[in-house]
């Protein structure tokens, strides 16, 4: 399978989703970013100077996943129907895992979009905590899960 973003001379090209048809998609990213105990525990009991950090980073990864376009070169812009972040707080480990589920109708998938918006998040979350805690790790981005479209359905296996 060749790349889809080359054309027949290897230069970059966008995609030609004209062809496809319109169908539902969906794709479910992940990452995680980890910090110190004073950073979580400031983040939990909402007392960061910025303001209230997951509200911040939802919005930050909501507007993300609307304008992948406008970051990523090659990205279609679309429709999109949905989008849910989400947070899940390890407080064992100090570390907050973000969740970002994104759906369209729509001839191409929705795989960047969910990216998009989990990285901007996790950035976010840096971004608004790095006065306390410069060491923070963000880690694990990946797609955990998609459907729709010609290659059909893909879901990360468990452990990976």
């Amino acid at each position: 399978m060749g790349f889809t973003h080359l054309d027949e001379q290897g230069r970059v090209s966008m995609v030609d989703v004209g062809g496809k048809d319109v169908t539902r998609r969906t794709a479910r990213a992940r990452g995680t970013i980890s910090m110190s105990r004073e950073t979580f525990d400031a983040i939990m009991e909402d007392r960061v100077k910025k303001g209230n950090v997951l509200v911040t980073a939802k919005i930050a990864a909501i507007m993300a996943a609307k304008n992948t376009s406008n970051t990523i070169p090659l990205c279609h812009p679309l429709p999109i129907d949905h989008i849910a972040v989400d947070f899940h707080p390890r407080e064992e480990s100090s570390s907050i895992e973000v969740s970002a589920e994104v759906s369209v109708t729509a001839k191409t998938g929705v795989e960047m979009e969910a990216l998009h918006a989990a990285s901007i998040a996790l950035l976010t979350i840096y971004d608004m905590c790095k006065a306390i805690d410069k060491s923070m790790v963000i880690e694990g981005l990946c797609l955990v899960e998609k459907s729709g479209g010609r290659s059909g359905h893909y879901v990360r296996p468990e452990g990976e």
